[in-house]
C-alpha cells in the first residue's frame, strides 16, 4: 500500500511541479497587460480588454499555483504552536486538517463544474451527465455565457481553468494526505 501511496504522491507533484513552474512566469504576463493598459490609457485611447484580461490571468496564476504552493509548504500557517511539534504530531495535525480542506475542494469543484456546465448552455441539474454527454455526442453546447462588460468575452475558458485548478489542488491534497500517512507510519521524513 505505501508503494502505491508513493508513486501517487511522485506523479501528482510532478505534475503540480511543473504546472507551478510554468505558473510562476504569469506574473509577467499579468504585468505586460498591466502596462499596456497604462500606455494606451496615457498615449492612446483605453481599451476595453485590459482589465478583464488581467482579472482572468490573475485567477489563472492564482488557482493554477496553489497546488504547487501547497506542495512547498508555502501556505499561510499559525506557527504559533505548530512550528515546535516534532513531526510526527504535525503530520497527524495535518492529516486531520486536510480531510476538512478535501471535502471543501470537492464541494468547490463541484460547485465550478456546474458554473463551467453553465456557461456552455448547460441548464439542468446534473453537470456531469452534460460533460459525460458531450463526449458521447449525446449533448450539444448550447447558447454560451459571456461576461456583462462591453469587451464581452466567453466565460467557459476561464471557468475550465479554474476547474482545472482545483482539480490538481485536489489531487496535491490528497498527496499531502498520504505523506501524512507515511509519517506517522515512520516511512517518510
Amino acid at each position: 500500500m505505501s508503494g502505491l501511496m508513493k508513486g501517487y504522491i511522485r506523479a501528482v507533484d510532478a505534475v503540480n511541479y511543473r504546472v507551478g513552474r510554468v505558473m510562476m512566469y504569469g506574473i509577467f504576463v499579468l504585468m505586460a497587460i498591466l502596462l499596456w493598459s497604462s500606455f494606451s490609457k496615457t498615449f492612446f485611447l483605453p481599451t476595453l480588454w485590459t482589465l478583464e484580461m488581467a482579472q482572468f490571468v490573475m485567477v489563472t496564476y492564482y488557482i493554477l499555483g496553489g497546488p504547487y504552493s501547497i506542495q512547498l509548504g508555502s501556505n499561510v500557517r499559525m506557527d504559533l504552536l505548530y512550528g515546535e511539534w516534532s513531526l510526527r504530531k504535525k503530520a497527524w495535525f495535518d492529516l486531520f486538517t486536510i480531510l476538512f480542506l478535501i471535502f471543501y475542494l470537492c464541494v468547490l469543484l463541484y460547485g465550478a463544474v456546474a458554473s463551467t456546465a453553465y456557461s456552455l448552455g448547460y441548464w439542468g441539474q446534473q453537470p456531469f451527465s452534460f460533460f459525460a454527454g458531450l463526449v458521447t455526442g449525446a449533448e450539444e453546447i448550447g447558447r454560451m455565457e459571456r461576461s456583462s462588460s462591453s469587451w464581452r468575452p466567453y466565460l467557459w475558458p476561464i471557468k475550465t481553468m479554474m476547474v482545472t485548478g482545483m482539480f490538481l489542488m485536489l489531487l496535491q491534497c490528497i498527496s499531502e494526505l498520504f505523506k501524512d500517512v507515511l509519517r506517522i507510519k515512520g516511512d517518510l521524513t
